[in-house]
């Protein structure tokens, strides 16, 4: 039997020829392109739509749930992260407990397969931490079944915050900021437990966000020391509101994504191959983003993703950015367009206007459709192969030919892989050619003119992210 790493595929502009193997079911002949796609071999790529388990999961989120939680939230009255981690029924302590406990019944449904946590740390003095306090947060993991070291991660903060950023006893309601972003994670956890996944996905309420992302922070690089393969995560923050600041609904059926661009772990040998391949739109965040909208944009999720290339929004961060740091693809969730008076607010009314991070300020259908969204990548990727790793184009000789050639992955349902292409300049891939379950292919088509890309396909047709070649 000849072994894997031998496969490779020649791609004509009409034809794809496996040479010495016998092709996999995916290396059909690629087709011509057609009136919407770019000049040169390939097919017009397109979307992936939810599969049938999907859509049943995608159905059973509930805006309702996610009402009752952010009530249930904003009746601690307060959630600083420097409140009471004492009191029964106020403060970070009691509503840290309240989460707890949620998780763990939900983890109930689930067979066995999720686990919940309490990960506490010390965090030492700092500018917003004016004496060494603890912080918990609660991380529940459903264990893929095949594919456990793969893992996916979603989370919200359960801290709070008004006016003064060390004010830990005035309420801070946080119905938006974050009780949102936490209500999502709880409801996807909920309705994740009870279906088997092949990758692990794990659903953290992390604190310490307000105070400098210090939860997820200390989150992600205990993954990081683990060595754990996580190959993306979401952060839900401030994902309540359909409104904008002057009261219109510019648009209820959107959210933004926000992806960096130039990795924020970036070495500076990787920084100089970027600069010299032009890779500066094709970072495993902007991949990422890219996935995100070919698997959520639908009838079911009725959203549209707004990508903004860009890490966050000017002079703030959320929880991504501690994945980020650690060199893992991240991104951020967030509504399309803020009301900075429900936001990091005294509660109060000035000249008959309302401030203040309030329920009644939120709109929990818009929540819903968001955590739609939020599933739709979760499931497609924990469901769907990883994300190919050490992809490589040839560039050890001056052809006008593009040989590339990856890893096989480890997958059981594995299919094969299919190259993507676009334009230098288009925001997205555009072409797409199977080659079959092979490791190398060659196009007919110059490196020097597009960009070019490998995912993996498995037996079901779900594709993973793109991974973006480096040369070699």
């Amino acid at each position: 039997m000849e072994k894997r790493s031998t496969r490779r595929a020649f791609v004509s502009a009409g034809a794809v020829t496996a040479v010495a193997a016998a092709a996999a079911p995916l290396a059909a002949p690629a087709q011509a392109a057609d009136a919407n796609s770019a000049p040169g071999p390939g097919s017009q790529i397109k979307p992936q739509r939810p599969d049938n388990d999907l859509v049943r999961l995608l159905r059973e989120i509930d805006h309702r749930r996610i009402e009752a939680t952010i009530n249930r939230l904003v009746a601690f009255g307060t959630r600083h992260t420097l409140s009471t981690q004492t009191d029964p029924v106020r403060g970070i302590g009691a509503a840290t407990q309240w989460v707890f406990d949620e998780l763990q019944a939900i983890a109930a449904t689930s067979g066995g397969r999720m686990t919940v946590e309490k990960q506490s740390f010390v965090q030492p003095v700092g500018p917003r931490i004016p004496v060494p306090t603890t912080i918990t947060n609660v991380i529940a993991t459903l264990r893929g079944q095949t594919s456990p070291q793969r893992i996916y991660a979603v989370t919200g903060h359960l801290d709070s915050r008004v006016t003064d950023i060390l004010n830990a006893t005035s309420d801070a309601p946080g119905a938006d900021d974050d009780g949102s972003g936490v209500a999502a994670v709880m409801e996807l956890a909920r309705v994740f437990a009870t279906r088997p996944t092949e990758a692990t996905i794990i659903f953290g309420v992390v604190s310490g966000e307000e105070q400098g992302l210090f939860g997820s922070g200390f989150m992600a690089s205990q993954l990081k020391a683990a060595g754990a393969d996580v190959q993306a995560m979401f952060s839900n923050d401030i994902i309540g509101a359909s409104s904008a600041f002057d009261g219109t609904r510019p648009n209820p059926h959107t959210v933004r994504l926000f992806v960096e661009g130039v990795p924020t772990a970036e070495t500076a040998n990787e920084g100089a191959i970027r600069r010299a391949v032009g890779g500066e739109n094709d970072g495993p965040s902007r991949q990422l983003g890219r996935f995100v909208k070919s698997v959520a944009e639908n009838r079911e999720t009725d959203m549209e993703i707004w990508l903004i290339w860009r890490r966050d929004r000017y002079l703030r961060s959320s929880d991504h950015v501690s994945y980020l740091t650690q060199g893992y693809p991240a991104a951020r969730f967030t509504e399309p367009r803020e009301n900075f008076n429900h936001e990091h607010q005294d509660v109060r009314v000035v000249d008959g206007v309302q401030f203040g991070d309030l329920p009644e300020f939120c709109d929990f259908r818009y929540i819903e459709r968001v955590a739609k969204v939020n599933a739709c990548a979760l499931w497609s990727l924990a469901q769907g192969p990883g994300t190919p790793t050490g992809v490589i184009i040839d560039t050890t000789q001056l052809t006008n030919l593009t040989a590339l050639r990856w890893q096989r992955g480890t997958e059981p349902d594995l299919a094969g892989y299919e190259v993507v292409w676009r334009d230098s300049t288009a925001n997205d891939w555009t072409n797409v050619i199977a080659v079959g379950d092979v490791t190398t292919a060659t196009i007919d088509l110059s490196k020097d003119n597009v960009q070019f890309g490998i995912r993996a396909v498995d037996t079901d047709g779900h594709r993973s992210p793109v991974a973006a070649p480096r040369p070699g």
